[in-house]
């Protein structure tokens, strides 16, 4: 029953990374999820480890939301 379970769960993952070539180009999504975990590098950096959170880091981080935002909104 294990390895059936697998077999569905690796098809439909296939299956979704075709769906989403199909609408988004090969780079967008790296760059995408590239910017995410930067983002919550540094916020987890702040909220676990008291890092400072201080305006121009805050700013850059704005910043790169503002990218995966622009991004995700751009692509065709």
């Amino acid at each position: 029953m294990q390895g059936e379970v697998i077999y569905l769960y690796d098809f439909k993952r296939e299956y979704d990374f075709y769906l989403s070539k199909l609408h988004v180009s090969r780079l967008n999504p790296y760059a995408i999820w590239t910017g995410i975990g930067a983002v919550g590098a540094v916020a987890l950096g702040i909220v676990l480890f008291g890092d400072p959170a201080t305006w121009p880091r805050l700013l850059c981080v704005a910043l790169i939301l503002i990218g995966i935002v622009g991004l995700k909104l751009t692509a065709s």
